[in-house]
């Protein structure tokens, strides 16, 4: 039925998928972009199959560990963003901002009871996976999570790796036969489902979803809300349209120097895109195939040689094979151990 590798889908629960339900929801929790997204591809597949409107529910609680201005301005650009993607295409898009702490209570499982299925996002840190888990023992329909984190799916590994040189190796034997594997990169081109053009109105009524000037950043738009007010909003805007942004000027002006300026302050050699990866604006998948296009790369320069070593195997130049490294060795494998151990946040987990 689907385009997602099984081995990137797990079931939350033990539920059915209820034919009989007004439509497919995908519960967007960590890959909050409109491309390049697994969720988003098998919410797609399953609304496909059934035959019914697809809702994508994307909502920011206020009561999360460090809530402030700046990181909900980042990730309200980034619903803007994903508002504006979702307008045309036959996609009821429900954007939620949370007013005050537990006020979102019951909007998923109102949601749940009226869904086919619900799909969300497998993201192993933070407090999504309690979260994911409450709400999966709640659903009485099926809830899958998808894995779209990094070009390696997190269950390819079986052990946790205590180093970067014995996962690099582990990721040089195990990972050619995935990169073929990528996430669509324009989902909602040419879409074809019924629509739903709107939620019942006692949800609407209790839930209302965001306006686009909340969205957007309008002047004081966050003033009432019970964050930290002292950590303010930086330049730097949040969203997929500012990520691709940032991704093609890297590529264009720094990339070049990447391996040998990257980690001295004064000079502008790194890629910035780390907190559009963190908040989930851009995918790996993506940057890892616009690096593939400005290198004229194919899969067939790929070394056989498995040795853990930093470059070399990839077999494009040492600038890109040093920002590939951080993309995907270093930052997997922090996956890596965060999907294998409840502890990852602990000074006891650390390695001897």
């Amino acid at each position: 039925m689907s385009s997602v590798p099984d081995l990137r889908v797990r079931k939350g629960n033990r539920a059915p998928v209820d034919a009989g339900g007004r439509f497919v929801l995908y519960w967007m929790i960590a890959n909050r972009r409109a491309r390049w997204n697994y969720s988003l591809d098998r919410a797609i597949d399953w609304a496909k199959a059934l035959d019914k409107p697809l809702v994508v529910l994307e909502a920011l609680r206020c009561g999360y560990d460090w809530a402030s201005d700046r990181l909900h301005h980042f990730i309200l650009r980034g619903m803007a963003d994903n508002a504006e993607r979702f307008r045309g295409p036959p996609v009821l898009y429900y954007p939620y901002l949370e007013p005050a702490p537990d006020a979102g209570k019951g909007l998923l499982e109102n949601l749940a009871r009226q869904a086919c299925v619900v799909v969300t996002d497998d993201f192993p840190a933070f407090f999504l996976p309690e979260m994911i888990a409450a709400a999966s023992r709640k659903a009485k329909v099926l809830m899958e999570l998808v894995d779209g984190n990094g070009l390696l799916p997190m269950r390819a590994a079986d052990r946790v790796f205590p180093t970067a040189h014995s996962f690099r190796r582990f990721l040089q034997k195990m990972l050619p036969q995935y990169l073929p594997e990528h996430p669509r990169p324009f989902p909602l081109k040419g879409l074809r489902l019924p629509r739903l053009e709107a939620i019942p109105g006692h949800v609407w009524d209790r839930w209302p979803p965001a306006d686009y000037g909340i969205l957007s950043g309008a002047a004081n738009s966050l003033t009432r809300l019970p964050i930290d007010h002292q950590v303010g909003a930086v330049q730097g805007e949040g969203g997929s349209r500012t990520a691709e942004q940032r991704l093609r000027a890297f590529l264009e002006r720094h990339i070049a120097v990447y391996d040998r300026d990257r980690n001295l302050p004064g000079i502008e050699a790194t890629s910035g895109l780390s907190p559009y990866l963190h908040f989930g604006h851009i995918a790996a998948h993506q940057i890892f195939h616009a690096i593939m296009k400005k290198e004229d790369w194919f899969f067939d320069r790929i070394s056989p040689r498995a040795d853990g070593g930093r470059s070399g195997w990839w077999g494009m130049s040492a600038p890109a094979e040093a920002f590939l490294d951080q993309l995907v060795t270093w930052r997997e494998l922090g996956f890596n151990m965060c999907w294998q151990r409840t502890d990852y946040a602990q000074y006891e987990s650390l390695p001897n």
